[in-house]
């Protein structure tokens, strides 16, 4: 019998514009030992007798033959259930194969590799959308179709965890890891924290320090370079520390070059690179339009109905308690927005003007510092001294501010299920 909290296999798909990218990503993890190309499709010769050029040269060859396709590049993740520490390179092999045909790369060429900087075992696929004869695919609703049929087949025809027949719970799922929030003291401060990094770090999409912060804050962690002033800060150094229930810093701050994956300013610049082109965003913006639609929702309904979606909303404000950002955390497809990222109807500024109101000095989840809209990797993070604890009457009161009117949006909601009679969606599509 497996216990309930264990995880079904998860297939993530994103799409870039630039193949170097990707490949950078995947064999800067085989320099520094945490990685390893395990195989090839499609290639003239086996991985393990190509240099890096030969393995690249491959990809840009072919496509070549189709300049018109912008978003042209495919870095797939498999990842596994926990207990599947045990899976041979063989096998992964044979599920990357069996995954690349089902979905309809069976015929492009493609890298894999195998990963060992996270508490779970997965897989990285490098691919490319342009065919040999120099055709695009059409990736629209491949996330949705072909790939959820392709993992559902895979995880019986291998014998893996399966995801149906385990009791289901449904926000258990759109957990990125089993240990939910720290408690500081209940659990040594390294080995908490390390938890916490390995379920994030490489499972979600976050370009910038604020992003990754606020996926980590979920769990009460904090990643931090310090005052502007401060030695750490000028030296480009970073620690990480637990938060309290209030989202203040206690106990003793972990430099990031204790934990052995080694997640400083310079590994999380790899990081932000990567992730750049993040996909994913129409569903979120679907959510975020059906919870503003539903008449004109309290703090509990707008979080109900977020939460349903697997969806935390982090508000932002200055010094003087003024809103100037929101970052949404979507921990289905582990991806993180700032709000003016998913476009002007969605920012702050825009977000008071589709309400018609000006939102005063109110003091909300998260107070950091203006500068924190750069996403690069020098933003500084919010100052400790600055972040207020909240009461749910005084952000029910921001909310309901910000929702007095209704306000029908491009996108047509249609990723929660209502009363009324509304077709139900379910999963997401990738960019084509």
């Amino acid at each position: 019998m497996h216990s309930k909290n264990l995880r079904k296999m998860v297939a993530i798909i994103k799409t870039g514009h630039s193949i170097h990218n990707i490949f950078n990503y995947n064999e800067n993890k085989v320099k520094q030992g945490v990685a390893a190309c395990i195989g090839e499709g499609n290639y003239p010769i086996d991985a393990d007798q190509m240099n890096l050029n030969m393995k690249l040269n491959r990809l840009l060859k072919q496509l070549a033959l189709n300049d018109n396709v912008k978003r042209n590049s495919v870095h797939i993740s498999l990842n596994f259930d926990t207990s599947e520490i045990n899976l041979s390179k063989e096998k992964l092999m044979d599920i990357a194969n069996t995954y690349m045909e089902k979905i309809g790369f069976g015929q492009q060429p493609y890298l894999v590799y195998q990963h060992n900087d996270s508490g779970h075992p997965h897989i990285h696929i490098v691919s490319i959308k342009v065919r040999e004869d120099g055709s695009r695919i059409d990736m629209q609703n491949i996330g949705r179709n072909q790939s959820e049929t392709a993992r559902k087949e895979i995880e019986k025809s291998f014998g893996l965890v399966l995801a149906e027949g385990r009791q289901k719970k449904k926000n258990l799922e759109l957990l990125p890891i089993n240990m939910g929030k720290i408690h500081y003291g209940q659990i040594q401060t390294k080995k908490a924290i390390a938890n916490v990094l390995n379920g994030v770090l490489s499972s979600y999409a976050y370009a910038s320090l604020p992003e990754l912060n606020a996926v980590l804050r979920q769990y009460n962690v904090y990643a931090d370079r310090g005052s502007e002033s401060s030695r750490i800060f000028k030296t480009n150094g970073l620690v990480y520390r637990i938060l309290d229930q209030n989202g203040k810093p206690i106990g003793v701050p972990i430099k990031a070059s204790a934990f052995h994956n080694k997640p400083t300013l310079k590994f999380l610049g790899e990081k932000f690179r990567v992730n750049k082109p993040i996909t994913h965003s129409k569903r979120i913006k679907n959510g975020i339009d059906l919870a503003l639609l539903n008449n004109k929702p309290t703090l509990s309904g707008l979080t109900k109905a977020l939460e349903k979606q697997g969806i935390n909303i982090v508000l932002r404000t200055n010094t003087e308690g003024i809103l100037y950002g929101i970052t949404y955390v979507d921990h289905t497809t582990k991806c993180v927005f700032n709000g003016s990222t998913l476009g002007k109807e969605y920012s702050a500024k825009a977000i008071q003007e589709r309400c018609g109101t000006a939102i005063s000095k109110t003091p909300v989840l998260i107070s950091e510092k203006t500068s924190d809209l750069k996403n690069n990797v020098d933003t500084t993070p919010p100052n400790e001294n600055q972040d207020q604890p909240i009461s749910n009457t005084a952000v029910a009161q921001l909310i309901d501010a910000l929702i007095q009117t209704e306000y029908v949006g491009n996108y047509l909601p249609n990723q929660l299920k209502k009363k009324r009679k509304k077709r139900k969606r379910k999963g997401q599509s990738d960019n084509p």
